[in-house]
């Protein structure tokens, strides 16, 4: 049993182990979402929804149906149909109620399925030992680590857009280093806590 604090799980998933800048997970949709502002915040939401929710599906299921059954190593195939089914009921929500979003994320939405960052916090929770409340922190900090990342990084390619840019640089090249220096950071947070 692991007796992490509350708040030392939200920081860590917030800043020390962000699972974009720091674990480098959920890297297509942070490069290709985020060009404006309005669908990285749109994206990162329906994230932080499917993180929590498939938290809340998975952990149960595999503490109480996979374990007690020797079951345990179906986890991942388990853990990825969850998270498909999940996604699917975000998308068909946001078709129905909120369609210039919907438009915006364009094939990013149902790429959340195979977000690795979004299984990497439901076996990350398992592996970690924490209780079912540990995990839905833990996926609350994840996601506001990915709009926290989401957020920062459709700010500076906001302002790389009216930036005087090399030619060789333009595009994706400009991208990967703006990426990276945001990643190096993060950097600074590691340690805190102890995490």
């Amino acid at each position: 049993m692991n007796n992490t604090s509350v708040f030392a799980i939200l920081i860590g998933g917030l800043l020390v182990n962000n699972f974009v800048l720091s674990q480098f997970l959920g890297i297509c949709p942070f490069l290709g979402v985020s060009k404006k502002l309005n669908s990285a915040v749109g994206m990162s939401l329906a994230v932080i929804c499917v993180m929590v929710m498939s938290t809340a599906v998975t952990y149960p299921l595999y503490m109480h149906v996979l374990v007690p059954n020797d079951l345990a190593y179906l986890q991942t195939i388990v853990f990825i149909l969850i998270i498909a089914a999940l996604v699917q009921l975000v998308e068909i929500i946001l078709r129905r109620f909120i369609p210039p979003l919907y438009n915006a994320l364009g094939i990013y939405l149902p790429l959340i399925t195979t977000n690795c960052a979004v299984l990497g916090v439901t076996i990350l929770n398992i592996d970690s030992g924490y209780t079912f409340g540990q995990s839905l922190v833990n996926a609350v900090g994840a996601g506001l680590g990915f709009l926290l990342a989401m957020v920062m990084f459709a700010g500076v390619r906001e302002r790389l857009e009216s930036a005087e840019i090399p030619e060789s640089l333009k595009g994706l090249p400009i991208t990967l280093v703006a990426a990276s220096i945001v990643s190096v950071s993060f950097l600074g947070f590691q340690g805190l806590f102890g995490l």
